[in-house]
């Protein structure tokens, strides 16, 4: 049994509960901070979202300003978007191409790998002052995996393959779509905001438990589209999917496909000229990888997390999907649609239909989860001292798979969360027992 200021978990007894004040409370978001975000492996960028020398991006990673870029020899690097100077930002574009980051404020610029070049009035400094120790500051780790690359401010954490453990399997999952296993960032980003704290957002992103009651309406457009919704049982996975711990926090819902996929089984709903195109993926999937790599990759779909805040849905279309806390109960959610280099314009026309109508922040499905979170947040914030706890035991008491409908992928990353906060191992023996 575990007992802590944030959750009770005892398989034993077939209880888990979560306390309330843990999505509501500023000073447990300061802890996160510290004990998680400064300690994990966070998502920093794609490899093809810079693929020449001088090409950059900024975003945040962690709460911190950062330059994700080539350098002069094509390297991947991850700068600290700040100059040595005085502080500001030495780069307030979001994307392009350069030779030197110009500081604004006093002039100080620094090349594409980094250094410090042009400092204007440096006869005014003295002796002591040394232009190479001034360069801009990388992040302590960083790290990738097939593509996608993570950095992490604490430089004794173990290496990120590590970290992945079993999501190793479900990110082949999504890179072997690509006839030649290379990916691509498809130009466009969605950002919005959620006012709910940023963990309802990870349970949210794998609960499928909610499926039926919050998108019902999507639901009655897929069936009046002609899609059967009832999934039939296929060979990879029980009729309803299953949720799957995949070590050090890392989770996935695995579900047998029934809203179409670009590389599966044709659907009505992407129209008679998509047909050819779909039907010639699929085709090419199994005379590469054979008919049973192929239907894992085509006929099932994915909500892949990667602990703490990464979202891969690999479903009607690949949407990864970050989000950081600006607040208790506010949060920052940035998302970009992932397609195989080279898929044809009809190809590319379906994932991009997919990436808007369902995860997108005006489609089918988004409105109703942020909704719903933040009803969520709501009723948390005004009723935490009357109910102080949730309970999460759907599934527990089960022999075995457990369902996407199940809890124990939410389990999981509040049992990590949990570890991480308290500095409990008892954790791990948690999920042993489970």
């Amino acid at each position: 049994m575990n007992t802590s200021p944030y959750i009770i978990d005892n398989p034993a007894q077939n209880d888990f509960r979560l306390n309330r004040q843990t999505l509501v409370d500023p000073d447990i978001l300061t802890l996160e901070k510290a004990r998680i975000f400064d300690r994990c492996w966070i998502y920093a960028g794609h490899e093809s979202e810079v693929t020449k020398a001088g090409d950059f991006v900024t975003r945040n990673v962690a709460g911190r300003p950062v330059i994700l870029a080539r350098d002069s020899s094509g390297g991947l690097r991850l700068f600290l978007n700040t100059c040595r100077h005085r502080g500001a930002q030495v780069c307030r574009e979001r994307a392009g191409n350069t030779k030197r980051f110009f500081c604004f404020y006093h002039g100080w610029s620094y090349d594409n790998d980094g250094k410090l070049v042009a400092v204007p009035g440096d006869d005014a400094y003295p002796e002591s002052f040394d232009r190479s120790e001034l360069g801009l500051t990388e992040v302590p780790r960083f790290e990738e995996y097939r593509g996608f690359w993570f950095a992490c401010f604490d430089s004794t954490v173990p290496d990120l393959e590590t970290y992945l453990a079993d999501a190793k399997d479900y990110i082949d999952l999504v890179v072997e779509q690509s006839p030649d296993g290379r990916m691509e960032i498809i130009s466009g980003v969605q950002e919005y905001d959620i006012a709910a704290n940023w963990k309802l957002l990870v349970e949210n992103s794998f609960d499928d438990y909610h499926l039926h009651s919050t998108h019902s309406t999507w639901l009655e457009y897929m069936k009046d589209a002609g899609v059967d919704t009832k999934v039939p049982k296929g060979l990879l996975l029980p009729k309803r999917g299953i949720g799957k711990d995949l070590g050090n926090g890392n989770a996935v819902i695995d579900n047998v496909n029934f809203r179409g996929r670009p590389v599966a089984s044709w659907i009505a709903i992407y129209g008679e000229e998509a047909k050819p195109a779909v039907e010639a993926a699929k085709a090419e999937l199994v005379e590469r990888l054979g008919e049973e790599r192929a239907e894992r990759v085509a006929e099932t779909n994915r909500n892949l997390f990667i602990f703490p805040n990464l979202m891969i849905n690999d479903g009607s279309s690949v949407t990864i999907r970050t989000f950081w806390p600006n607040a208790s109960n506010e949060m920052q959610v940035t998302a970009w649609a992932l397609g195989p280099v080279g898929e044809s314009p009809i190809m590319r026309k379906v994932r991009l239909d997919s990436f808007l109508t369902f995860y997108g922040p005006g489609g089918l499905a988004t409105p109703d989860d942020v909704e719903a979170l933040e009803q969520v947040q709501n009723g948390l914030t005004s009723t935490v001292k009357e109910v102080p706890w949730s309970v999460m035991t759907r599934g527990i008491a089960k022999d075995g798979e457990q369902l996407n409908s199940d809890e124990l992928h939410l389990r999981t990353f509040w049992r990590r969360w949990n570890a991480l906060m308290t500095g409990d191992n008892v954790s791990a023996k948690a999920e042993a027992a489970e």
